[in-house]
């Protein structure tokens, strides 16, 4: 008989218990947060937004690692901040909030959860990278066709751990091929070395490639390496060497100059040959009037000589 009453009561905490789960779950379902999951270098922006479904919500609040940063309320907006670089506006698109976090500092990695009225909540990821430098070291490198010739590569002040590769000629090189060492500094940053050796087949570009998921392109650093006494002929390069141009083009300036030479040497015995002989016509023209001119002349039937005596 007494146990009647107890039954009725944990049959109705039980209902009520159910009822309760229900419209949480339900409100729960409502509330949406996008991207579930963010990674942004720092010094970039963050952006979140939050949204929900059900209209007769007054309050909403966001937390970054549990900690309130941002108070909103549905009718007046931003109430309160209370982290420099953090704020919130309102979506064009429906009853939205975005949670804009510029200039993001390595310290906000973590969880970004949206909550409204305090009773659903909603949580996210994010996820901070730093960028830091690559550099080959060198400047330019000369090397004999054949020759072993080595680069080193580091990458300096980066998070997580950079990812590091080399190209030659544009194309990747196997990890086989060069080896790699990284150490973790006291600002939690990482530094990437790496050796590369490689014999020296043709004159190129080697380039050393450092990156994060975060970034879009990965950071380069190039040296040239030039390949002395080579030839190579292909659809990408063809080059001739120095020293054979210039051996075929002292060739062709003597072959030009003996050229010239000789047509100088015939021009100028054609010149004299034809000199003579406009001498020996003239001469020849001169002999054959001095022949004619007693043929001529006229006799003076009248001359009487000197020495001559009359009859």
């Amino acid at each position: 008989m007494n146990r009647l009453p107890a039954m009725k009561c944990l049959i109705m905490d039980f209902f009520v218990l159910t009822m309760v789960l229900s419209c949480s779950t339900q409100v729960f379902a409502l509330l949406k947060l996008s991207p579930s999951s963010l990674t942004v270098l720092s010094g970039d922006e963050a952006r979140f937004t939050c949204s929900s479904e059900n209209a007769e919500w007054d309050v909403m609040l966001w937390e970054l690692n549990n900690t309130l940063v941002v108070t909103i309320s549905r009718i007046h907006g931003v109430l309160s901040s209370s982290v420099p670089n953090v704020t919130a506006e309102k979506s064009q698109n429906g009853d939205a909030w975005i949670l804009l976090l510029m200039n993001v500092e390595r310290h906000y990695e973590g969880q970004v959860s949206c909550n409204i009225q305090g009773n659903a909540k909603k949580t996210a990821n994010l996820f901070v990278q730093e960028k830091g430098i690559v550099k080959v070291f060198g400047v330019h490198t000369i090397a004999l066709k054949g020759q072993l010739v080595q680069f080193e590569c580091d990458a300096v002040g980066w998070y997580p751990l950079p990812t590091l590769q080399w190209e030659v000629h544009g194309k990747k090189l196997s990890q086989s091929e060069y080896n790699l060492s990284s150490e973790l500094t006291g600002k939690s940053l990482f530094t990437v070395s790496s050796n590369l050796s490689m014999t020296a087949t043709k004159s190129s570009r080697v380039d050393c490639l450092a990156s994060v998921s975060a970034l879009s392109t990965p950071l380069m650093s190039s040296i040239p390496l030039t390949v002395v006494a080579e030839v190579v002929q292909d659809e990408d390069d063809c080059r001739v060497p120095l020293a054979v141009t210039s051996s075929l083009t002292a060739l062709l300036l003597l072959l030009l100059l003996c050229i010239c030479t000789v047509l100088c040497y015939r021009q100028r015995r054609q010149a004299k040959r034809s000199t003579q002989d406009a001498i020996r016509t003239e001469e020849s023209n001169n002999g054959q009037s001095s022949l004619a001119e007693p043929t001529h002349a006229r006799i003076n039937l009248g001359y009487i000589s000197e020495g001559a005596t009359g009859p």
